[in-house]
């Protein structure tokens, strides 16, 4: 997971989204609307433009888009440099257009955010600047060099200098507003479906693991009933090779695979029970779940503490609740952040109600810095920690992926999560160990997990009477 987590915050690749079939047919469709305005401000304006050098403008794309066509595949993917140069292309191609026909007081001036849209969305930061760099030039150029727009009876059409310059200010600003706006939604659209994709990852493997017992026990099941007539064949073997006392070396044969069939059996039927113990866990009580989940992280050099909330009565028994693999995989995570961030100890504190069951799950670390609390959960959230902290616990990199999946997880169970600080985690450490640091709640409609629960709404029911 680490290296697709990597790859996933570099962006790696982002550019290769794009089909050159996509470039072409967007380009085609460019062509079409500028030929369209050349023909109506030729027919129906009768404005004086240099026709010949637009048009010309208008078929090197055309010819472009027709080299492409036909040396390239359809389905080929574009690499980053090769759409930076689609782009700078069809960038360079509508300013000398804008040129010929008017500059900043042609109204179709405002289409040059339409490349820096693209830009932001599928080229790296760095091609992106470039491009709204160029943009930006070609733009201020244009406020003084450009072709005027002239009528048939040889009158020059143009705006008012302040609509002029308040036209370049508003473009300027349009493109650098729409790059990084474009980019922001972009970025956070690819790391969310990215995230996504790894939740599902991580709850594919747990369901894999859950149903292995589930495999195991039907194997034992099948392979019982060959296994039992090997052994009944071989018994039977056996009695007529003891009457034959010149070949006792077949009659050890026999017994051997006898001996063998047995230790199958034996194999298999502890397998088998194994498995049917496995489905059997599918419910278990809150505590062991949570022991469960917490069991990869118990040699982490952080005490984990299983303890009951004051409130909750020391008698009452914990309930049973289904042992689903997102349940488990969520609660997981929570506590691996727990460890990667404490001193010394985390807490997970658990307590029920006829209505909710709800676990919390403590750390006497710092807590959550607070310019982030409010973004716990979202993906690729990163806490930077130092190398010293590195080097206690070097398995463990903070990403925000994790709680984004631990969370995901959970609410698809039907919990609902909430993240805090117990008290000021940056002031000097106590003498006591007391949970200071960030703080989970896990609350659980208990309907919604609890397996009594379960077995009732999916119970039959009586078998309606039949009368004659």
């Amino acid at each position: 997971m680490t290296d697709f987590s990597a790859e996933l915050i570099s962006g790696s690749g982002r550019s290769n989204w794009i089909r050159l079939r996509t470039i072409i047919m967007v380009r085609w469709i460019a062509v079409c609307g500028q030929l369209i305005a050349l023909i109506i401000a030729q027919r129906m304006f009768a404005l004086e433009l240099e026709y010949g050098l637009c048009f010309l403008a208008i078929g090197i794309s055309v010819i472009g888009n027709l080299i492409a066509m036909f040396v390239f595949p359809e389905n080929k993917l574009l690499s980053e440099t090769e759409n930076s140069f689609m782009i700078l292309f069809d960038l360079l191609q509508l300013c000398f257009l804008l040129f010929l026909t008017g500059g900043l007081h042609n109204p179709f001036s405002i289409l040059v955010l339409g490349p820096i849209t693209i830009s932001a969305s599928v080229l790296s930061v760095r091609s992106t600047i470039i491009m709204a760099t160029i943009a930006i030039v070609l733009v201020t150029l244009m406020l003084w060099f450009h072709m005027p727009l002239r009528t048939e009876q040889r009158f020059i059409l143009r705006m008012p200098d302040v609509f002029v310059y308040g036209s370049w200010v508003a473009i300027v600003i349009a493109i650098l507003f729409s790059a990084v706006y474009s980019r922001r939604v972009v970025t956070e659209m690819a790391s969310m479906s990215q995230a996504l994709a790894a939740t599902q990852m991580a709850l594919a493997r747990e369901q894999k693991l859950t149903d292995l017992g589930g495999v195991v026990a039907a194997a034992a099941h099948e392979l019982g009933t060959p296994l039992a007539t090997i052994k009944l064949t071989s018994s039977e073997l056996m009695d007529e090779l003891d009457e034959i006392e010149d070949k006792p070396h077949l009659y050890e044969d026999a017994e051997l695979i006898r001996d063998q069939a047995n230790r199958c059996r034996e194999i298999l039927h502890s397998m088998g029970r194994a498995g049917k113990d496995d489905l059997h866990v599918r419910q278990a009580p809150l505590t062991t779940v949570i022991e469960d989940a917490a069991e990869p992280h118990m040699e982490s050099g952080i005490d984990i503490h299983f303890e009951r909330a004051k409130s909750q009565n020391p008698d009452d028994q914990p309930p049973s609740i289904l042992r689903r693999p997102e349940i488990i995989h969520g609660l997981r995570n929570l506590i691996q952040n727990a460890v990667q961030f404490a001193r010394a100890n985390v807490w997970v504190e658990s307590s029920w109600t006829d209505e909710t069951i709800t676990l919390r799950i403590m750390d006497d670390g710092k807590g959550y810095p607070s310019h982030l609390i409010g973004r716990i959960g979202d993906p690729f959230v990163r806490k930077r920690r130092s190398d010293r902290e590195r080097k206690q616990r070097p398995g463990y990199e903070g990403m925000g992926l994790g709680l984004f999946i631990a969370k995901t997880l959970l609410e698809r169970s039907g919990a609902e999560l909430s993240f805090a600080n117990g008290s000021d985690g940056y002031l000097p450490s106590r003498d006591t160990a007391s949970p200071t640091g960030a703080i989970v709640e896990v609350i659980w409609p208990r309907e919604l997990i609890d397996a009594e629960a379960s077995r009732t709404t999916s119970a039959l029911g009586e078998n309606p009477k039949i009368t004659a």
